[in-house]
């Protein structure tokens, strides 16, 4: 029993020796690329466009209210609770169109953006495959410490044909 412990204690201490581990910036990356210009158009023009949907709805709204206003006086009691309700109706859209319209963005972004990470997805494999990794890890705000020549960021953009100047530089 003692024998097979200490062999895979050994085999563990061998196959530890045997990985690279890697990190990479994703995200500085991303903003590296010269597709981002047009995402960022594509984004900006989806807003703007929820922003017009938007204030149709308000405009509409606002309409309605102001018919309702006029009238109150002349409404049959029927009338006053179909436009009341209307109003009620209108206003719940209004609500959840500005609630969705964070998740609408968000999805959106995904869309645009899921092209560029499958490009650097694949020059993230050419390089660790190159440079023999076994492992790369994100970078993240609760990296401390990365030895500099572990960081395959650079190598990636490079795989990309990207060119950063020394001042741009990780």
């Amino acid at each position: 029993m003692k024998f097979l412990k200490i062999a895979i204690f050994f085999i563990g201490i061998a196959t530890f020796a045997q990985s690279k581990v890697g990190a990479v910036d994703v995200e500085y990356i991303l903003s590296k690329m010269p597709e981002m210009t047009t995402v960022k158009t594509q984004l900006e023009a989806y807003g703007g466009q929820l922003d017009v949907d938007l204030n149709k709805k308000i405009d509409e709204y606002k309409k309605l209210a102001e018919e309702y206003k006029k009238g109150e006086a002349t409404f049959t009691a029927e009338q006053k609770k179909e436009k009341q309700t209307a109003l009620i109706d209108l206003d719940k859209d209004i609500q959840k169109f500005q609630q969705n319209g964070a998740k609408l963005m968000e999805i959106k972004q995904n869309e645009y953006l899921q092209p560029l990470y499958k490009k650097i997805g694949e020059a993230l494999d050419k390089v660790a495959k190159a440079q023999n990794y076994t492992q790369v890890m994100q970078t993240t705000t609760d990296l401390v410490y990365l030895d500099p020549n572990y960081d395959l960021t650079v190598p990636i953009l490079t795989e990309l044909g990207i060119t950063i100047t020394a001042e741009e530089g990780k």
